[in-house]
Formats: structure tokens, sequence, C-alpha cells
């Protein structure tokens, strides 16, 4: 009888002591989002002091929008979401109002988003009417048996989804439409090389949950052709999202990360090879560039480590932790 009265006594107090740690452990779970706005030639001598405080300010809002969301208990992929449409709102960077022209002189936008936890994912390519790609990229993933819907489709999805179009001028800026002048009188520049910004944004983010999700958004690349699609909407290659490993964004020469299926492969070598994610990451994008590739990635892991190599002259980039605390880059 006080052998079975002992037993209870230690059961319990096991019981009370791991729902103790469990608590404990929820309380100090430590949440980050990491965000880019792009790799390229990004030199300090070339930046006027009022524009490089014009995008350092436009990565601070873009990291509070995802933090107070984070802050408060909110899921990834809200917080993804949100730190996205920040930066597709801001003309300073490639990606919604600030899309690049294309060759013909339209605006092409593609984008992506995923979830940790269910590996559900959702795409949009080659839309020119819809001023946050990032919302309707989710809307696919939740409200369609899709992944990814591109073109006129992905906009009539959107109408049914009462998603406002907006007019093609929404997208114009005098800065945008001089790049493209430039770019058709100009030689076309050597693939692979880091004559051009590599402009795309994107965000991955750990929430209070212990879930991962990452979202990538562009307007892609200056000159491009006529419905070219580069690696932001492809998961595996621009974006990917997995509980187990790690959550990725990435910015550079689409054509190069496709073929190095970028995101996919660095949780690979985190799953499969037990690399951190700073060696996977760093593999990763080292094998884009053996293929020709310039750009650069985030990407945050489950335990809240993040990484963001490039090998472009500059990424515009910041992080911001469960404590609030940010930080923002943009040169090497």
């Amino acid at each position: 009888m006080r052998l079975r009265l002992s037993l209870l006594i230690f059961l319990g107090g096991l019981l009370f002591s791991s729902k103790l740690a469990a608590e404990e452990s929820h309380a100090t779970m430590k949440y980050r989002m990491v965000i880019h706005g792009g790799a390229g030639t990004i030199h300090r001598a070339e930046m006027t002091p009022e524009n490089e405080k014009a995008h350092r300010a436009g990565l601070e809002q873009s990291l509070k929008a995802g933090y107070e969301i984070l802050a408060r208990g909110g899921s990834s992929l809200d917080a993804v979401e949100a730190a996205v449409r920040v930066l597709e709102d801001n003309p300073l960077f490639n990606a919604g109002r600030g899309a690049v022209f294309t060759h013909e002189g339209t605006n092409e936008l593609d984008a992506s988003i995923m979830d940790g936890k269910t590996l559900k994912a959702g795409a949009v390519a080659g839309v020119k009417h819809i001023a946050n790609p990032i919302s309707l990229a989710r809307m696919v993933m939740e409200k369609s048996r899709h992944v990814m819907l591109q073109g006129d489709g992905a906009e009539a999805f959107a109408t049914t989804m009462g998603v406002p179009l907006v007019d093609p001028k929404y997208f114009y800026t005098e800065e945008r439409w001089q790049e493209l002048q430039k770019a058709k009188s100009s030689p076309v520049p050597t693939p692979g090389s880091d004559q051009d910004k590599h402009g795309t944004v994107g965000a991955v983010a750990l929430d209070q949950s212990g879930n991962l999700a990452a979202g990538t958004s562009t307007g892609g690349i200056t000159n491009k052709l006529f419905g070219r699609v580069g690696d932001s909407p492809i998961i595996g290659a621009g974006t990917y999202a997995d509980n187990h490993s790690c959550a990725v964004s990435c910015t550079g020469d689409g054509e190069y990360f496709i073929r190095a299926v970028v995101a996919h492969r660095i949780s690979s070598l985190m799953e499969y090879k037990g690399l951190s994610l700073k060696e996977a990451a760093q593999r990763a994008l080292d094998k884009a560039a053996n293929l020709g590739g310039t750009g650069g990635l985030i990407a945050l892991d489950r335990k809240g480590d993040f990484a963001m190599p490039f090998n472009t002259s500059g990424m515009y980039r910041g992080t911001v932790d469960s404590e609030g605390k940010t930080n923002v880059e943009i040169y090497r």
C-alpha cells in the first residue's frame, strides 16, 4: 500500500513537472521574422542618403507589420502576408506597386506563400491587375484546390473572391519606366551577371506555436520577355516552408534558382544530411552560383536561427526577434 502511494505521488509529481516544463517552454518560445527586399548591384557610394533612408524605413515598416502579429500570438502565415504586403505597397521595391516593366511595357507580377505546418502552398504568376499578389496566392492556397494559377485565370479567380482589379497605371513609376528604356537601348546583359538588381521581396516567420511560413513576391526582371516566370512563384525554387526544417524565400536569377531548386534544397540538406541552417543555405546558394546565378536568400529554422547569404554586392534585408529588436542591412 505504501509502495503504491509512493508510486502515485511520484507519477503525480512527474506529470506536474512535465506540464510545468511545457508551459514554461511555450511561454519562452522565441518567435522571429526575417525579410528581404531584393539582392543585386547595391553600392553605398551610388545611393543617396535620402534613398538609403527610405529603403531602410520601408524594411522597418515591413518588420513592424509582421512583428505586431507575432507578438500577439498570431500565425506565421498572417505575419508573412502582412510583411510582404507592406513591401508590395512600397514603390521602392520590385513587387506590387514598384514592379518593373516587361519588354512590352506591361507589369507582370508573381507571388507564392507556404505553410510549414501543413505543407499547403499557393501561388500566382503573370497577373497584371492585382495590387497585392501575396494575398491572392494565399487565397489560392486556402480557397481553391490548386497550388498555382496564372494570368487571366488567376485574375478571374480573384474576381470570384471579391479582390478588386486595379488599373495598370497603378503600377507605373517613372523610375521603372526609365529603367525599361535604358534596358531597351543597351546591349542585353550577360545571363547571370550582377548588372541589374534582382528585385524581389520576401518574408519568413516563426510564430509562438512553433510554426514556420514563407512568402515571396516580385515584378520579375526589367525588359523580360512576355510570359516569363521566374523562381518566386515556384514552390521549392523561390519559396519553401516545412516545420521539420526551415522556411525560405529567395531573390536572384530565377532561371538558376529554379534549376538548382534552391529553397527545397536547403530543407533537404538539413533533413537528410543533418546540416545546420547556415551550412545548408550557403551550399544551396553556391549550387545556383556554380550554374551561373547570382542573388541571395533568407532562411529561418524551427529554433529561430536564421541565415541571409548572398553573392551580390548587396541585399536589402532585416530581422526582428521576440523582444522586438530589429536590424536592417543593405550592403555586404
